[in-house]
């Protein structure tokens, strides 16, 4: 072999593997982490913001890829204090930019469930991964009754609270709750109740259950989503504890009064729920993010790979693309295995 064709082989063979890395950093497969319950991102000025419940802190997640969560830069951006309301189960942080500034929302209590309230965290800086984190204090939700998941959403210049909470002090059942905000930290008015578990398939739970979770119907984790003047509140059902965890949906027109519990229609089935053939178990607790060209519409869920996993650490976030059928309905399809090779979020043209 003379040095002329060895270089030549070299060059080739560089020029493979360059391709083949290229073409492997354009897929990623589920999970997008070992671990993370509630998964949650923003996708803001070419970077997305991702955080889950990790129980005992508020950690961010930054990347320009959602695929490369694994190696992406991360920061504990709140641990709270040892004692005191919002000491213990942190739960569900979402984060928000809302009138140019950050918001985190979450749920914690200080050491018994029945205590779990809405709290609100502030940071002014550009990058919220930098700056610091304020605590705004306890958002207190109409009533102060149990509240957990709570998400805003900002509909013609008005902003909404979402979230789950308990009708009086006892825990029997979670409904969905719908209030106005004063500002991004301040729940105003009364609370109107828009989705409660009815249906079969929001009913499984069991009250012996190993969790030692003593409710059984369940409605949590609303998640709004907006196209052509209709609203899609898509939300958790059912025991997560249970292998019928699954998402359910219900839909208002968007000139409507969303503080009317007639202006929400709720879907007869779940819209997205367990695949025993792809080993997808008890998927919920989602949120939406646009690919960064912002053409494509992507689902962000947790799950399970086995049955009877239940609600603890095998939980893991998961991204896929859904569709839209003619009539304007989101089709999330069904969860796909972890073996399914995807396509990364389309990326902006350079």
């Amino acid at each position: 072999m003379t040095k002329k064709y060895f270089y030549f082989l070299l060059y080739v063979s560089c020029c493979f593997v360059m391709k083949s890395n290229a073409q492997q950093s354009k897929t990623f497969t589920n999970p997008l982490l070992p671990a993370g319950a509630d998964p949650w991102c923003i996708y803001k000025d070419g970077y997305y913001y991702y955080t889950h419940t990790t129980g005992k802190n508020i950690t961010l997640w930054k990347t320009k890829s959602i695929a490369d969560l694994k190696t992406a830069e991360k920061k504990i951006v709140f641990t709270p204090p040892a004692t005191g309301p919002y000491s213990k189960e942190l739960w569900a942080p979402e984060i928000h930019w809302l009138q140019g500034k950050w918001y985190i929302y979450f749920a914690a209590d200080s050491g018994r469930n029945e205590s779990h309230r809405l709290w609100v965290l502030e940071n002014s800086s550009a990058d919220p991964l930098k700056g610091k984190w304020i605590m705004k204090g306890k958002l207190t939700t109409p009533g102060d009754k149990w509240s957990i998941d709570g998400t805003v959403y900002n509909h013609n210049g008005q902003l909404y609270l979402l979230w789950s909470g308990w009708e009086g002090n006892v825990n029997f059942q979670q409904n969905i709750y719908i209030c106005a905000m004063s500002n991004p930290w301040t729940a105003t008015g009364d609370r109107v109740k828009i989705s409660s578990p009815q249906l079969h398939w929001e009913t499984h739970g069991d009250l012996n259950n190993p969790n030692d979770v003593p409710h059984v119907n369940v409605n949590e984790g609303p998640q709004i989503l907006a196209k052509n003047e209709k609203l899609f509140l898509i939300y958790s059902a059912s025991g997560c504890w249970t292998e019928y965890y699954s998402l359910g949906m219900l839909t208002a027109n968007a000139n409507s009064n969303l503080m009317d519990t007639a202006s929400w229609k709720k879907h007869p089935q779940p819209i997205f729920a367990k695949s025993e053939a792809n080993k997808v178990y008890a998927p919920g607790h989602n949120s939406f993010f646009k690919s960064p060209d912002g053409k494509e519409d992507w689902i962000l869920y947790h799950a399970n790979s086995k049955p009877g996993q239940g609600c603890g650490r095998q939980r893991t976030p998961r991204a896929q693309k859904f569709t839209w059928t003619a009539d304007g309905i989101p089709d999330f399809g069904v969860p796909v295995s972890t073996d399914t090779l995807l396509q990364i979020p389309s990326e902006k043209n350079k």
